[in-house]
Parts: structure tokens; sequence; C-alpha cells
């Protein structure tokens, strides 16, 4: 069992920054790779940006250049750096991980989300 706390979320004027932290307690060994989700309201959730297993980095495409996902794991954190915010970013925030056992079966865990709103 993996538990996740989101923080950081907010309300920001359009072009200004915040930065999602997320903290992981729990079986941590077993996690592979991190991401953070979003939904806006009447829309499916949706990647925003993602970890791999193999630590390759993955982004929604109208995020490219705007957002970072880090992670530490000396600290049990995942970060989400959003910088440029526009009204179309406005959104819950969820931080998510997948781990596995040693019989490769693979379990998503999800935050309870924290909602970024961006004003134009």
């Amino acid at each position: 069992q993996v538990q996740l706390v989101e923080s950081g979320g907010g309300l920001v004027q359009a072009g200004g920054s915040l930065r999602l932290s997320c903290a992981a307690s729990g079986n941590i060994a077993s996690i592979n790779s991190v991401g953070w989700y979003r939904q806006a309201p009447g829309k499916r959730r949706e990647l925003a940006a993602k970890i791999t297993d193999s630590s390759s980095l993955i982004y929604k495409e109208s995020v490219k250049g705007r957002f970072t996902i880090s992670r530490d794991n000396a600290k049990n954190m995942i970060y989400l750096q959003m910088n440029v915010l526009k009204p179309e970013d406005t959104a819950v925030y969820y931080c998510t991980v997948t781990t596995s056992d040693p019989w490769r079966n693979e379990y998503d865990y999800w935050g309870q989300g924290t909602q970024v709103t961006v004003s134009s």
C-alpha cells in the first residue's frame, strides 16, 4: 500500500507559476513510475506528466516546455513545477504512482487531488 498526499494548489493569474508537491508513504520501495494527472470540470482525467520506470519523461503536448515533473527519492516526494500557467490548465491535479509485486502485478495509487485555478 502507498499513501499519497498532494499540496501546493491554489489560485494564480495567467502567466504565473505553482509547484505541486506529493508526499508518498507506505511501501515506497515498490514504486516504479510516478505521474501527475488532471481533470477539468466536465472533462476526462488526462495525463499531464509522468516519469516512467525507466526514468523517461512524458508530457502532455500542451504542457511541454512549461511543466516539469521531478522525483526526490530521498524525501519520498514527487513534484510538478508549472510555469506560464494558462486558464486551460485549470483542473484538479492528482498525484499517482504505480507499484509492482514480485509476481509483476501492477497497482495504481492516487492522491486526493489538489485544485489549480488559473484566472485570465
